[in-house]
């Protein structure tokens, strides 16, 4: 059986269904989709939509309103579903959701940005730190794990515009980097890469200076995926036609 897993930040769901969210689900037909950066509660929203598209929808939203927050939306029914790394500072802030389908352990996941400063990057270093302790305890009981979502990272120098002039930002410093690269050695698999190696594939274009007419982005939006589940990936895509936000879509479609 065939899924597709689709993830998109949203940067403001009410303000992505204003520009057309709900069209775009309703053409996609994404099997499982996680959103991130919601910034919304459920209650906030008329969601008749999502049953009428056959959609089982769980929400962690951030306490702070008008914040963060992930969503997962499946036609799937999960057999287990947990909101939160059992982490208040980072559940706080509405940061991961789990859901099980048969041996798959699928996590829709929004990463912190560092961009605001030395604060906020010395959490986002310290939450790389956990989120790696989180998975490794995770892939004793199940060791078949999708990681959807905005990580906040470009890892190579493919994955961004310039890669010379931004060494010294957040989401792209070594150091960022470097985890990266230790967290695939330890048996995961950027999905993208093992179909497309070619330059210029962004996800995430600032909404500044025409960035996205020019491709100026960075590809920050992925799926890692163990290497149990390389022989079961069909397909990584990455939808820059979308343009509901300032990110576009990602997608993976598994033999599940």
């Amino acid at each position: 059986m065939e899924v597709s897993f689709y993830s998109f930040n949203v940067n403001g769901l009410r303000a992505a269904i204003k520009r057309g969210f709900t069209d775009w689900l309703k053409d996609a037909k994404p099997d499982i989709l996680c959103l991130q950066e919601i910034k919304v509660s459920p209650d906030q929203l008329d969601l008749s939509f999502l049953p009428a598209l056959g959609y089982h929808h769980y929400w962690f939203p951030a306490e702070k309103k008008g914040y963060s927050g992930v969503a997962v939306f499946s036609k799937l029914k999960p057999d287990f579903v947990k909101l939160g790394m059992n982490h208040p500072e980072y559940d706080f802030e509405g940061r991961l959701i789990r859901t099980d389908y048969g041996d798959i352990t699928h996590l829709a996941v929004y990463f912190p940005s560092g961009t605001s400063g030395d604060i906020r990057q010395a959490f986002k270093m310290k939450f790389l730190i956990d989120f790696d302790e989180y998975i490794s305890k995770l892939r004793i009981e199940r060791p078949n794990i999708i990681i959807s979502g905005d990580i906040n990272i470009a890892h190579k120098e493919i994955d961004i515009n310039y890669p010379k002039k931004h060494t010294k930002m957040s989401g792209f410093l070594p150091e960022e980097r470097a985890w990266v690269d230790q967290f695939l050695a330890k048996g995961f698999i950027d999905s993208f890469r093992l179909f497309n190696h070619q330059p210029e594939q962004y996800s995430w274009w600032t909404y500044r200076a025409n960035a996205r007419e020019k491709n100026l982005g960075w590809r920050i939006d992925y799926h890692l995926i163990t290497d149990t589940l390389k022989t079961r990936l069909q397909q990584a895509s990455i939808h820059a036609d979308v343009f509901q936000s300032d990110h576009c879509p990602v997608s993976v479609i598994l033999d599940i």
